[in-house]
């Protein structure tokens, strides 16, 4: 079988990888190790397998693998620091985004990559954001309120950091 090397940032991290050219991004990633990566309709429709691809949305399993050759990946696993939850995962558990948990770590992926590109959205923009990941359990209402309490919380954190004078501005 034909295979080439693959380099790639996953989750901040250098990787190499010998990969066939028809693997799918998806396939990889779960090869790897990086089961937080769901494997759902398996043809970009529910949105389950999303990861970000140089801060955009994809779906993996769409993506062949040799196509993020050179980028920066990141995976539902890579989000965290640590011990410590990244303020759209708090918000997902804090208001009751999260039900059986398929659908999470692509609706926490693109919730990042909204918030990244428009940190103050509305509704509407996170309802659109998320439409691209199907959820049957949620109703789609939590999750869009824990994406706006998580641009709260961010807009608060940079207050707090803020000096005084600045704040009174």
């Amino acid at each position: 079988m034909k295979t080439m090397e693959l380099k790639v940032t996953v989750d901040g991290l250098p990787r190499q990888w010998t990969i066939a050219p028809g693997d799918l991004l998806l396939d990889v990633l779960r090869r790897e190790g990086l089961f937080g990566t769901k494997r759902g309709c398996e043809k970009g429709e529910c949105g389950s397998c999303t990861v970000l691809v140089n801060g955009r949305p994809v779906n993996s399993c769409l993506m062949f693998a040799a196509k993020v050759e050179g980028c920066q990946v990141l995976t539902i696993e890579g989000l965290a620091a640590g011990d410590q939850l990244h303020r759209i995962q708090k918000a997902f558990l804090d208001h009751g985004g999260a039900q059986c948990g398929f659908c999470t770590p692509g609706m926490i992926l693109a919730a990042k990559a909204l918030l990244d590109r428009n940190p103050h959205p509305t509704e509407a923009e996170v309802r659109e954001a998320m439409a691209g990941v199907l959820c049957r359990c949620t109703g789609y209402l939590k999750p869009v309120e824990a994406v706006l309490a998580a641009a709260d919380a961010a807009d608060k954190h940079a207050a707090r950091k803020r000096r005084p004078a600045e704040v009174a501005r």
